[in-house]
């Protein structure tokens, strides 16, 4: 029978072995703050505390005795992965038709002090990751969550494939000048109690920025993609979804290294979502200025239709087979940005304040000119911020599988969990 952890009852179990050796002890929770422990691999945190509970004190012969508290560890919840979880594309807020280079109509969150003229991309993207092209955005998935009493740890790394997470003893590399994502996430387990890690993988050993760059490419020649690209995925599928498989192993191996029982922490796999719309949805015209140089979504009617109720539900349900099989939980995306997706006609550009509530959730080719390349097609703040309480709810259930999805009209906090 499947156990899915929730909180577990370490408190319960000290009183009981406390009680059977006739032993008392007695601890306190600890915190982690900005003097808290130092740690050497590149992670950010955002100093929030963690506690755990002590497990009990040490069986001595003859009468009871005060043994001293067990060590006390801060809790942390762990995110590996790619870009859809790193937080890439966390620089902006909307996409702004405006030609305003100091802050782009107000969607560059890249200025200090609401000062544009000298944009840092450095204050969104944290620690060494902007300069090293990780992209660990200020509000990726794991730090948007906000999971009480834990200190979000970001791993992910934009680009990142499953050989980038797993340890170099299993075969894993280095990405740009860091360590395999599961060795970070085994120098952390020793100086953190792991309560959850989460998972976003396998979108690039598919090859999914290479599809995008192909569709791209093929509206501009007036040809479709999606005949090539779905023979390419039929090919690669197999060792993705073995590959996704071996990634958590991967991250269980190093846990139990650390001495962390399965049932101490909760493990989720999730998919991704679709960056555009089904053709119907598009508020532009199949040909035009409107969806190239406007929306900046230059896909042919096809494609969309193919990307959104072919590719990707294709993805998620082999994600959603390697979870069950590994008896973990699973977060399905594949819906989460419904109507948020670039060029969506229920969503729109930024026209004044960006609002979550109305504009597009994805960062459109736009970033050709006023940003970086890499961040086309990503969950933008908006999204991140979502996708964050998508975890935060599910942080709340037990069940194997769950679906999130977007509030029409409303920002992340309109974001629905439910059995899938």
């Amino acid at each position: 029978m499947t156990h899915w952890p929730g909180r577990l009852p370490l408190r319960r179990l000290a009183a009981l072995t406390v009680a059977a050796v006739g032993l008392f002890v007695s601890g306190a929770c600890g915190d982690v703050g900005s003097g808290g422990v130092a740690v050497t691999h590149p992670v950010d945190t955002d100093g929030r505390a963690g506690s755990v509970q002590p497990s009990g004190g040490n069986a001595v012969p003859g009468p009871a005795v005060t043994a001293p508290p067990a060590p006390l560890r801060p809790a942390a919840v762990v995110s590996v992965g790619d870009s859809y979880i790193s937080g890439e594309a966390g620089r902006w807020a909307g996409n702004s038709p405006s030609l305003d280079v100091t802050g782009w109509g107000g969607t560059d969150r890249a200025c200090p002090n609401g000062d544009c003229t000298f944009p840092r991309p450095d204050t969104v993207y944290l620690g060494d990751s902007d300069a090293n092209g990780c992209h660990r955005s200020d509000v990726a998935e794991i730090r948007s969550a906000a999971i009480p009493g834990a200190t979000p740890i970001n791993l992910a790394c934009s680009g990142a494939t499953t050989f980038n997470v797993l340890r170099a003893a299993s075969g894993g590399l280095s990405q740009n000048g860091e360590p395999p994502q599961d060795d970070q996430l085994a120098a952390i387990a020793r100086t953190y109690d792991i309560r959850l890690v989460v998972v976003s993988i396998g979108g690039n050993d598919l090859g999914f920025g290479g599809i995008i760059t192909d569709c791209f490419l093929s509206y501009a020649s007036l040809q479709g993609c999606h005949g090539d690209e779905q023979a390419a995925i039929e090919t690669r599928m197999p060792a993705a979804t073995a590959a996704v498989a071996a990634t958590i192993d991967d991250v269980r191996a190093v846990l139990a290294e650390a001495g962390q029982q399965p049932w101490s922490y909760r493990l989720v796999l999730q998919s991704y979502p679709s960056p555009v719309p089904r053709a119907a949805e598009n508020r532009y015209s199949a040909f035009g200025v409107g969806r190239t140089l406007t929306g900046g979504c230059p896909v042919s009617n096809a494609d969309l239709n193919w990307a959104r109720d072919q590719l990707v539900p294709q993805i998620s349900d082999a994600l959603k087979a390697v979870a069950a099989a590994k008896q973990i939980q699973f977060l399905d995306l594949r819906d989460a940005l419904q109507g948020r997706e670039a060029c969506a006609s229920a969503s729109a550009l930024v026209h004044g304040t960006p609002s979550a509530a109305q504009d597009e959730w994805v960062r459109s080719t736009l970033s050709l000119a006023q940003g970086s390349v890499q961040e086309i097609m990503h969950p933008n703040a908006f999204g991140q911020r979502a996708f964050g309480r998508c975890l935060a709810l599910l942080a709340g259930r037990s069940g194997p599988s769950y679906a999130c999805r977007n509030s029409p009209g409303q920002d992340e906090s309109g974001m629905t969990l439910n059995p899938s």
